[in-house]
């Protein structure tokens, strides 16, 4: 018997089964693209409470370090006794007692070490006694050239005179006294006062004992003079810088720098800076017979 033709009812089953496929295919899609990924932040699950890694120092300074390498309870810029990056293990400082015994356990070891190298050395000597009696004997060695004493001698007394030259020359320079020079110009106060004074009293001693020669001859001129004084007031000398073209002027200069002695001995302050002041100072013996210092 031959099968009946299809109905109208199956072709509509698969209509609707085709339909409703596309429709969740359609959904599928439009929630993938609908969905956006967004990258999260792998520091959200660290634990921020972490350790905190602080270093004991056994020293600090006033400045801070610019660049820290680690933290720690006061401040310390550089320090350390090595150019390696590397951190105490302990905030005490090294004991010297440790490293005395340290020393000392080396030396022990060292000395044991000699210890049994000798007695090696010693074990080998007794071996090789009975060899050596048979072995000739070794040829002497070429004498070398004896020390000439004389020449010994010689050279330490040579280094004796050096050294005492030496020493002779120290002392001389060690006692040489302090001195200053000074002229018109002076500066400090305790050397202008004195200089004043030294010059109101040679004018003094000069205008009472004026050159009779000079007065006579109708003499004058100027000329400087470089007077040395020691501390105690006392002339240590007298020298010519310029003369004046008259020996009568030359002579009677000296001769009452000389009358004007002794001067006043040196204040403290003074003491403290020389020993020897040297003046320099022109001296102008006038038309009107009177003797003036100036610059």
């Amino acid at each position: 018997m031959p099968n009946p033709p299809p109905t109208l009812a199956e072709p509509s089953r698969q209509g609707t089964r085709m339909a409703l496929a596309m429709l969740a295919s359609a959904a599928v899609h439009g929630m993938v693209l609908s969905t956006q990924f967004v990258q999260v932040n792998p520091r959200l699950f660290e634990d921020p409470n972490l350790p905190m890694d602080v270093v004991l120092v056994n020293a600090k300074s006033l400045e801070s370090p610019l660049n820290p390498d680690a933290l720690a309870q006061v401040n310390l810029a550089g320090g350390g006794n090595t150019d390696d990056d590397r951190r105490l293990k302990s905030p005490l400082p090294a004991s010297p007692q440790t490293q005395t015994g340290e020393e000392e356990a080396a030396m022990q070891t060292r000395v044991t070490e000699l210890e049994q190298q000798a007695r090696a050395l010693l074990s080998q000597l007794k071996t090789d006694a009975p060899l050596q009696r048979n072995t000739p004997a070794p040829a002497p060695r070429p004498e070398q050239p004896a020390i000439d004493a004389s020449q010994l001698n010689q050279q330490a007394r040579e280094m004796a005179q050096l050294q005492a030259s030496i020493s002779q020359q120290w002392d001389s320079y060690q006692k040489r006294p302090k001195r200053t020079f000074v002229g018109a110009n002076v500066r400090e106060y305790a050397f202008a006062r004195y200089v004043e004074d030294w010059v109101a009293k040679v004018e003094r001693v000069g205008n009472v004992n004026y050159p009779e020669a000079a007065r006579r001859q109708g003499v004058y001129g100027s000329l400087k003079l470089t007077v040395s004084i020691r501390a105690d007031g006392t002339l240590e000398g007298v020298e010519i810088d310029r003369s004046s073209g008259s020996k009568i002027l030359d002579a009677a200069a000296v001769k009452i720098v000389e009358l004007a002695t002794p001067y006043a001995a040196f204040p403290d302050d003074m003491r403290k800076k020389t020993d020897i002041l040297s003046i320099t100072r022109t001296w102008t013996f006038t038309r009107s017979d009177q003797l003036v210092g100036t610059d």
